[in-house]
């Protein structure tokens, strides 16, 4: 797994580390390899389709409303071979119901994940939307890979989910939160935006389920 994410941080660094463009919706303009990567290579495997952006959570009485928007980049094994995908997410959160927007490098929608604890769905374009009694499952039979949008609800308030043994450890000189391990998942925080409250900038997760190792690194700009 160490060499999986050490792969990932390699290949992914020069794209991961670009500044959004203006509004921070999508990656700068990549250019050669990564504009084909955006339309032929990713892991949704949809052409240049795109869907059409999910509608603004409204705010539920009682409620609070999380918005993160960054950029992702993913390195999981399909098949015997070691596969790369990086692009933009949207990440809009209201209580217990998440929906996630992740688009190409070009910023166009290609795949929204939507979960809360009465269902949950993944649309593709050009797709009826996929349910599952697993989120999980759903994404990786569609995907190639599957992000723990149930755990991350937790972790990007950088706390463990409810339901499961988890262990938390912090940094002795900042008492930030560094790692945490929940679900089979090893969650590291990287980064932190300054000011307060603390807010997590960077994390990295991975994980190596029966033999098929996945690292993601997510990189939140606003």
């Amino acid at each position: 797994m160490q060499g999986l994410m050490k792969g990932l941080m390699q290949d992914m660094a020069r794209a991961i580390a670009q500044p959004p463009l203006r509004g921070g919706r999508s990656f700068r303009v990549m250019r050669g390899a990564a504009l084909a990567l955006a339309c032929s290579a990713t892991v949704f495997a949809t052409g240049c389709a795109s869907l059409a952006p999910p509608a603004a959570v409204e705010q539920a009485p009682g409620a609070s409303v999380e918005h993160y928007r960054g950029r992702f980049a993913v390195r999981y094994e399909q098949n015997g071979e070691t596969r790369n995908t990086y692009g933009n997410f949207d990440w809009q959160q209201n209580g217990e119901n998440a929906t996630v927007q992740l688009l190409d490098p070009l910023g166009q929608t290609q795949a929204i994940v939507r979960e809360s604890p009465r269902s949950a769905s993944l649309e593709l374009p050009g797709k009826a939307p996929l349910t599952g009694p697993r989120l999980e499952d759903v994404m990786h039979d569609a995907l190639g890979f599957a992000l723990p949008v149930g755990g991350l609800r937790y972790w990007l308030r950088m706390r463990s989910a409810p339901g499961s043994q988890a262990s938390i450890e912090t940094d002795p000189q900042t008492q930030r939160p560094s790692h945490l391990k929940q679900d089979g998942w090893t969650i590291d925080y990287q980064a932190f935006f300054d000011g307060t409250p603390l807010r997590v900038k960077r994390l990295d997760l991975s994980r190596d389920l029966d033999g098929s190792p996945l690292a993601v690194r997510l990189v939140i700009d606003e």
